[in-house]
């Protein structure tokens, strides 16, 4: 406990701490910033400096910080009442559960916590739903090598990353996996035992790999044929971020499970599985549940970020933005042929793949005010707010261009 007075007193202070002293465990490799308030697309630093923050929490944040109409949302509800038990009623969770069902292809909603539960919860209900059919041996899920599904102990061997593996066996096995883009592999891999095919519309721990519409509508196709279910994980890519509600919405196809999170509390936690009738059918009382999913609170939230993401013209300026922020940057591309080797991503979901680790570019983009965050293969990802102006594109491309000039 007095280590964390002291860490508090010492950020409110602006002291430099020795972060050996802390009481947080040590899983992250923290930079040696914090901050005092955020605004919109930028973050204020105990340091005095104001950042350009295009990490926004990991594609989080969809409406930058401190946004007005969320924080009146958030605060009207809790006035009123902030949790109760599933056990009951909860109409703000009906509300928003049935405007998510308007506007996607779902029938039906699963509030979670968190985009790691999200993923958990559609593998067992696509499991749960060949076991209502008198098929329980048909329980294995087909993944991508190195993708990201979260970081429960099933969803790291979904993953199927060393890194994020290693150390915590024995393997949680009903996981089968191909590389990315390899057609033959994938086909080759299903087998009589498998229930799904789960995929990240966009990998984004990956590397801002994005899964072409002729792909996708060539998995909806293979799962038709084959019978099993489609499962479209769309906890980074997802809630607008693509320019679209959903990823997949590009392709024209429907999933029959998606899990999502991130965005759509505009940074309150939220997770949720959206899923058709037939894999609803699998699920029944006290086959699945949630403490604190779907409560009062956390639905005002996400509420709140529909209001916004539904306005007319919203989701098409993510686009607008989104194709001048590619431009600018595949022009910084040609100019700095020797420094990036790649733009990825669609909407407002990009990443710069870089020749050399991006560890360096990073700090430098941090030096300049910009904040950036890394993935696999090299990648500098951008996450600006899906509200971000053009005047703040133009400055990130401006730090950009700067690093890429004095970069070593």
């Amino acid at each position: 406990m007095l280590a964390g007075l002291l860490l508090i007193y010492c950020i409110k202070k602006d002291i430099k701490l020795d972060l050996k002293m802390s009481a947080i465990l040590n899983t992250y490799n923290r930079k040696k910033v914090s901050f005092t308030k955020g605004k919109g697309a930028f973050l204020y630093g105990t340091n005095g400096k104001k950042y350009l923050d295009f990490v926004q929490g990991i594609a989080v944040n969809c409406l930058g910080h401190a946004h007005n109409y969320l924080i009146n949302s958030i605060s009207k509800q809790s006035k009123k009442l902030w949790h109760v038990s599933n056990a009951f009623i909860i109409p703000e969770q009906e509300k928003l559960a049935k405007r998510l069902k308007q506007k996607t292809f779902a029938d039906y909603v699963s509030f979670q916590n968190s985009g790691a539960e999200a993923t958990e919860a559609a593998i067992k209900f696509a499991r749960r739903y060949f076991y209502s059919k008198g098929q329980p041996r048909k329980n294995r899920v087909l993944c991508i090598n190195n993708s990201f599904h979260g970081r429960t102990l099933a969803t790291i061997f979904a993953s199927n990353s060393k890194k994020a593996t290693e150390g915590f066996g024995p393997k949680v096995d009903g996981f089968d996996h191909f590389n990315f883009g390899d057609h033959k592999s994938l086909e080759k891999s299903i087998t009589s035992r498998t229930a799904a095919i789960m995929v990240e519309t966009i990998m984004g721990e990956g590397g801002i790999k994005v899964i072409p519409n002729y792909c996708l509508v060539g998995l909806r196709k293979l799962c038709n044929k084959k019978k099993i279910l489609l499962i479209l994980d769309e906890v980074q890519c997802g809630i607008g971020r693509s320019g679209k509600f959903f990823a997949f919405e590009h392709a024209k196809i429907k999933p029959d499970i998606v899990p999502i999170a991130k965005g759509i509390g505009g940074g309150f936690p939220i997770g949720a599985v959206l899923v058709n009738k037939k894999v609803a059918s699998g699920m029944k009382p006290g086959t699945h549940g949630s403490t604190f999913g779907g409560n009062p609170l956390a639905m005002s939230a996400g509420n709140a970020v529909m209001d916004i993401m539904f306005k007319k013209g919203f989701l098409s300026n993510v686009t607008k933005n989104g194709n001048h922020f590619l431009k600018g940057l595949h022009k910084l591309k040609e100019k700095y042929p020797k420094i990036i080797k790649e733009v990825r991503g669609k909407g407002l979901l990009i990443g710069l793949c870089l020749y050399k680790d991006q560890t360096k570019f990073i700090q430098k983009l941090m030096d300049n005010k910009l904040l950036t965050v890394r993935a696999a293969e090299n990648v500098v990802r951008l996450l600006p707010p899906l509200n971000v102006t053009k005047q703040e594109i133009n400055l990130s491309l401006k730090i950009l261009d700067k690093v890429c000039k004095n970069y070593r």
